[in-house]
């Protein structure tokens, strides 16, 4: 998701970057990374301050399980690969190429469905790692979102290949 494609509920911070939640009737849609000036945003509901804890609760403790109620649009695809991804326990990762023979797929539809996860941390597509490397995040291969996974992969424990 791009950032400001939404209107957030809330903009909290993390060490890897801020975060803009968006939710609607109770549900969690996206989480956008923002950048460092981005303006911090109170939660707006009572959903939006659980979403603010729960992160919160992951960066205290990396084998945090978020518990909250999602809203994620995609493909009946990308819903394949988003529960598969939210079955890799923190500290492990797995490959596209793993993934892809799991799902019957392609690596390169699994890092497409990797890129259009709307709520990143929460769905783990951090935890999708190259068969050499560690692959891209968000669609970059360097950069900030780079640093975002490594940040990600080290605080849950995850060798980086």
């Amino acid at each position: 998701m791009k950032p400001g494609a939404h209107r957030y509920q809330a903009v909290i911070a993390a060490p890897y970057g801020r975060l803009g939640v968006c939710t609607a009737a109770g549900r969690l849609q996206a989480i956008d990374f923002l950048g460092a000036d981005a303006a911090l945003l109170a939660p707006s509901d009572d959903f939006a301050q659980e979403v603010a804890r729960q992160l919160q609760a992951y960066e205290r403790d990396p084998c945090y399980r978020f518990r909250l109620a999602l809203d994620l649009q995609g493909t009946p695809f990308q819903q394949r690969v988003w529960s598969a991804l939210r079955a890799i326990p923190p500290g492990r990762t797995r490959t596209y190429g793993d993934l892809a023979r799991e799902l019957g797929s392609a690596p390169r539809a699994i890092g497409a469905a990797c890129r259009a996860n709307p709520v990143p941390v929460v769905v783990p597509c951090h935890r999708v790692v190259a068969r050499t490397g560690i692959g891209g995040f968000g669609g970059q291969t360097e950069g900030p979102e780079l640093a975002r996974k490594r940040w990600l992969l080290a605080h849950e424990g995850a060798a980086e290949k």
